[in-house]
């Protein structure tokens, strides 16, 4: 508490003022919690003052929250990058982080407990910068950290605005935000070095040598690439369930039925289903293989009954027997269609515009990360009239309805950017993600 006290001090984060009238004082409160190392083991203790947004009136003392983060195939995808060109890749740690953003409104607060001014114990503080609670916090390290970003020459991607690129001449440096956690490669050690002393001039950050745990993943270098995995991740929310030394089961979906919103009795715990439920959402990022039965349990957050819990235990008994299965490097996405089709022909040519958009995404972000594609991406579908319509125009009734998605695909295929051809579905491995399959 002292340390987190002292932190506070050196960084100016308050004035001691006299509470004005009228004014609302948000009110605050200490957090302390383990810090545990990628294997699990406890590696130091810490506490945390924090203020109760919740006390927060929107209008006076914030307005705008909206912080952006990496996303996941964004990350996946540069570090295939530094992988291919056998680049450093380092993670960085800024300490108090949100104590660096700078706030553009007027916010007062308590005095910490245990902590108070004896001179002046009914003061209150009024903030310069910001505080881990606060609603507008996120946003204001992350433009304060941008802006800087910015004045070192680096590039905001329109792909994705947690993503910086540096690049003169030949030397090139990528950088990954999220939140206060940060990954760094660059085409050289020593530019990475020269990058992280420009940082470390700036803010209180520290240098956590090689990638190798990151967003609760760890990440192991092997042949050709990097293994990523969340097996202290998927022990955490088996403990949580109560389930550490349950029978594990070899398939995380039943293949014979799809679940009834109306079948069995509402369970006991909605909360705890729902807390579970979203844990395994989070586990999808490196395990794609329950990625159909977590969409299949979560339909069922808002009133989960007894088949809900069954299935979403047959996840965990499935999760309990293949520990340790990760990713190599591998991007996808996998959602249900918002609207009902008309035909299978509609319905696969939907899931097709998605994997173009996709596609192009990636396109344009390989682009500003000056790694442009030279040949067409290839798109596969089971099903051939969707094959048909994405090069050709066809014209039907039951199709006319979507003349936005033909075009837009079309328009790709034209250009040379995409190309769809026809996969049996006895190969189709896209499968996994829409339905559930045996075992081999």
């Amino acid at each position: 508490m002292e340390d987190e006290h002292a932190a506070l001090l050196c960084n100016s984060t308050w004035d001691l003022v006299l509470r004005p009238q009228q004014a609302n004082v948000v009110s605050s409160k200490w957090i302390f919690k383990h810090k545990f190392r990628a294997d699990g083991s406890l590696e130091r203790y810490k506490a945390r003052w924090v203020l109760r947004g919740f006390t927060q009136r929107l209008g006076i003392d914030y307005a705008e929250t909206f912080s952006p983060v990496v996303k996941p195939a964004t990350v996946r995808t540069v570090l295939s990058l530094a992988l291919s060109r056998q680049w450093p890749i380092h993670q960085l740690d800024v300490k108090n982080a949100f104590l660096h953003g700078t706030l553009t409104q007027t916010v007062y607060c308590v005095q910490p407990s245990g902590f108070e001014d004896p001179a002046h114990p009914v003061y209150v503080y009024r903030l310069n910068k910001s505080l881990y609670g606060l609603k507008q916090a996120p946003r204001a390290w992350y433009c304060r950290f941008a802006a800087y970003l910015i004045s070192l020459g680096f590039v905001e991607t329109k792909s994705d605005t947690s993503l910086f690129v540096f690049r003169r001449g030949s030397d090139i440096v990528y950088l990954l935000v999220y939140v206060d956690d940060i990954v760094l490669t660059a085409s050289s050690p020593a530019l990475l070095c020269s990058t992280i002393a420009a940082l470390q001039r700036e803010f209180f950050m520290s240098d956590l040598g090689p990638l190798d745990h990151f967003l609760g993943m760890h990440v192991q270098p092997c042949d050709g690439g990097l293994f990523l995995s969340q097996k202290q991740y998927m022990l955490d929310i088996l403990a949580r369930a109560g389930m550490s030394e349950c029978k594990p089961c070899i398939t995380p979906v039943d293949t014979s039925s799809k679940l009834s919103g109306a079948e069995g009795a509402l369970v006991q715990d909605a909360t705890d289903f729902r807390s579970l439920a979203g844990a395994l959402q989070y586990l999808t990022f490196t395990r794609p293989d329950i990625a159909y039965a977590v969409q299949q349990v979560c339909l069922h957050m808002h009133a989960p009954r007894e088949p809900h819990l069954a299935a979403l235990k047959r996840i965990l008994w499935y999760i309990r027997g293949t520990l340790d299965l990760g990713l190599f490097l591998v991007s996808w996405s996998s959602k249900r269609q918002a609207t009902v089709s008309r035909s299978s022909a509609e319905a696969e040519y939907r899931a097709v515009a998605n994997a173009v958009a996709e596609a192009s995404w990636l396109r344009q972000l390989l682009m500003e990360l000056h790694a442009p594609l030279r040949r067409s991406t290839l798109v596969y579908c089971d099903n051939i009239s969707t094959v048909y319509m994405a090069s050709n125009p066809v014209q039907h009734q039951r199709t006319m309805h979507i003349e936005i998605d033909l075009h837009f695909v079309r328009d790709r295929v034209a250009l040379g950017e995409v190309r769809v051809l026809h996969v049996p579905t006895s190969l189709q491995f896209a499968d996994i993600f829409t339905k559930g399959l045996p075992s081999l």
